[in-house]
């Protein structure tokens, strides 16, 4: 069995105990972001598997993209950020008085 060289860890263990390897890491060429794929790039990321420009790059994200990714996980936890739960968790636009 061959493995290719990459830059940086194969798998870590997160908090939980589980095991994310780069293997369970979303395609490279992913267009449709569902949470349960948006959440393994954030923990990616945050845990270190990957760097952030490598995700970016890998998955063509932008800065602000992750960063609501990550504030909403924060904020909300992964629930926020279903598509069908992500305007509960929006917060209303004020209209200039």
């Amino acid at each position: 069995m061959y493995l290719h060289k990459v830059e940086g860890p194969r798998s870590i263990t997160l908090p939980d105990g589980s095991i994310l390897t780069r293997a369970d890491l979303p395609p490279a060429d992913t267009r449709r972001w569902v949470a349960s794929r948006k959440i393994l790039v954030v923990r990616g990321v945050l845990y270190g598997l990957i760097t952030l420009s490598e995700a970016k790059k890998q998955y063509g994200i932008s800065d602000e993209e992750f960063t609501s990714w990550v504030s909403m996980v924060a904020e909300h936890g992964v629930d926020a950020l279903k598509a069908t739960t992500l305007k509960k968790y929006r917060q209303p636009k004020r209209e200039s008085e």
